[in-house]
């Protein structure tokens, strides 16, 4: 195992090499607009530009600047300035973290636990009632863009504008604080975007587990534990659950990775200080090393999370050896 995880750890850090290097030459070598001219901003002279290139180092060979970009990455952590406000981009990404973390976290376990659930149940109750509104209800909330459902939420259920106030309403996420030092403040902010951000995510998660425990249920090894006396219930989840839920890990790993790398509708439409907004800001401002730092930390969020998953294999399913 320790060694398994030696060579992942090496493996980690060469696909984050290989994801700044990509970023490196689409925002640097193939720009969209000049970095120097976002930089000087409208009504520059073509000297303020020039010297602009010369301080960016952008006038240097691009093997150059990607040894120094590498450089400030890995010994300083830094990801540049940003074009737009003039402050570091790490720092806004960091400042932002906890916003996107707090959303994705709360609203993983929702869809987790309901997800999961509901699809134990319809796989149980295969062609009831219950397993076909289950499954119509899935259907619905796939069916339905994030950004509307948001928006309907809203006027459903928050406190300035619904018609049941409940929750409180789109930009009342405070300024200052976050869900890891000021949980009772910041929770009830979180609650409206993490039930929009699950509803989805749930449908898919109820679909899929019914899928699977249907295909499980129905494997010779299964009927072997009945014939050996066990009870429906110890078979259901001590056998057909446990291997039915090995995909799933993979798909949750998968998906946690990708919103910590910004939940760009949900975080728009509540208006979240997260890395998502953070990020579709940047691309409307065409700024740059922003864009590009927060690429690179959605990556590493979808690797790391990789790797845990691998981990959990273990404990989910007990043939799994390293």
């Amino acid at each position: 195992m320790i060694v398994y995880v030696i060579r992942r750890l090496a493996w980690t850090a060469g696909l984050l090499f290989v994801v700044s290097f990509i970023a490196f030459a689409i925002f640097y070598v193939f720009p969209a607009a000049d970095p120097a001219v976002l930089r000087a901003g409208r009504g520059a002279t073509p000297a303020l530009i020039q010297g602009i290139r010369k301080d960016l180092g952008l006038n240097r060979p691009f093997y150059v600047q990607y040894a120094k970009y590498m450089d400030r990455l890995v010994f300083h952590f830094d990801l540049g300035t940003s074009y737009e406000n003039q402050t570091s981009v790490r720092s806004e990404i960091l400042r932002r973290v906890p916003a996107t973390a707090g959303l994705v976290i709360g609203a993983a376990l929702i869809w987790l636990i309901v997800g999961v659930t509901v699809g134990i149940v319809s796989a149980i109750k295969r062609g009831t009632t219950w397993d076909r509104l289950a499954m119509s209800s899935a259907l619905l909330a796939i069916s339905a863009p994030q950004y509307w459902l948001g928006l309907v939420s809203l006027y459903l259920f928050s406190n300035e504008i619904g018609f049941v106030h409940i929750f409180p309403g789109s930009g009342s996420y405070p300024a200052s604080g976050n869900l890891f030092t000021a949980p009772l403040r910041i929770a009830p902010v979180l609650i409206l975007p993490q039930l929009v951000l699950a509803a989805s995510f749930a449908a898919v998660y109820a679909r899929f587990m019914r899928s699977n425990l249907i295909d499980v249920m129905g494997e010779n090894y299964i009927r072997t534990a009945r014939a050996k006396g066990l009870s429906e219930r110890r078979v259901i989840f001590n056998h057909g659950v446990r291997a039915a839920i090995t995909p799933i890990v993979t798909i949750f790993g998968l998906d946690v990775g990708i919103l910590l790398g910004g939940v760009i509708l949900i975080e728009q439409v509540f208006n979240i200080p997260g890395i998502g907004r953070l990020a579709m800001q940047a691309i409307q401002a065409s700024d740059l090393p922003t864009i590009q730092g927060t690429v690179i930390v959605g990556a590493f969020f979808i690797i790391v999370l990789n790797l845990v998953v691998d981990m959990v294999y273990t404990l989910v399913d007990p043939r799994v050896r390293y």
